[in-house]
């Protein structure tokens, strides 16, 4: 059984050093590691093998320990965080984790499962491209094997970064991607529909720089419709990641797949549908002082059973 990725102090130095092939990382972002059957090159020459099959996956994503244990048991081949998610988990609202308790919630995700993991790394969490590059190497530090930047700035005045600064900053990532010593899959997100930009040619060409910048997936959460899926899918040349879990959108795996789509991500999905159970629960107790609501409830043998080592 091969040991897990043993993370080196380097208090000193706020971000990852490479030396002999290890990996380091701040105190700060610690995760106590379990034994894993599987190397961190393993694990990612797993996840880029399933973007290069010929039908689409689907990966899921939890928001904590639990979640991902519960997923991997169900029989998912990948996971993904979910930075809203986790967000919510801690009472916060998206967007305002910072990248220090981020790191230490993918390292526990990545920790949780044999599964490989890629996570939600938000806008690299800082504008300047040696930033991001940072946050790739703190990623595959805390053990992730792959991760996604996006091109939204958190500013209201200017929501999306030029596209040339944007494609800027993927190809840091992408470079500090490529000296991993594993392969390290760099998901490019472009956030126009997500901010009310609903202009699919400048998406499009934002996704086709990120791939000249080194992404090796691109992804345009906000897409809905078969003809803007199939459009961006034509218009590249890597795997294309598609978000699901919408309301009013009912495109299905299997259609999908059939449009050219390699990966299907859920976001928040899984997270709001649990806070929408316990939010209708939570109003039936207050409003009506009935609990019908606990006839939909899992039983506690089933998740039991499901956690069992």
């Amino acid at each position: 059984m091969a040991r897990s990725l043993r993370l080196i102090l380097r208090e000193e130095r706020n971000f990852v050093q490479i030396v002999d092939g290890t990996i380091g990382l701040p105190s700060a972002f610690i995760c106590e590691r379990r034994d894993s059957m599987f190397t961190p090159s393993q694990k990612g020459q797993r996840f880029r093998a399933l973007h290069e099959r010929d039908a689409a996956f689907i990966i899921p994503n939890p928001w904590d320990i639990g979640t991902a244990r519960l997923l991997a048991k169900l029989g998912f081949e990948a996971l993904a965080t979910t930075s809203a998610g986790y967000a919510f988990s801690l009472g916060q609202q998206d967007n305002t984790v910072g990248r220090e308790p981020m790191m230490a919630h993918v390292s526990a995700i990545a920790s949780a499962t044999d599964l490989p993991v890629s996570g939600d790394l938000e806008n690299g969490f800082g504008e300047d491209p040696e930033l991001v590059a940072e946050t790739i190497r703190l990623a595959a530090a805390a053990g992730l094997v792959g991760g996604s930047i996006e091109d939204a700035s958190g500013r209201p005045d200017q929501p999306i970064y030029e596209k040339s600064r944007a494609a800027e900053r993927i190809r840091a990532a992408a470079e500090a991607a490529r000296a991993l010593p594993f392969a390290f899959t760099l998901t490019a997100r472009a956030e126009n529909y997500l901010h009310g930009r609903l202009d699919l040619d400048d998406t499009i060409q934002r996704l086709q720089a990120y791939q000249e910048a080194g992404a090796n997936v691109l992804y345009a959460p906000g897409l809905t419709t078969r003809e803007e899926i199939a459009a961006l899918v034509h218009a590249v040349d890597r795997p294309v990641n598609v978000l699901m879990g919408l309301q009013g959108v009912q495109l299905n795996l299997a259609t999908l797949s059939g449009l050219g789509v390699r990966r299907v991500s859920v976001g928040s999905s899984l997270s709001r549908t649990a806070l929408g159970a316990f939010l209708r629960g939570a109003r039936e107790m207050l409003t009506d002082g009935t609990f019908a609501f606990a006839e939909g409830a899992v039983g506690s043998r089933e998740i039991s059973e499901l956690l069992k080592q």
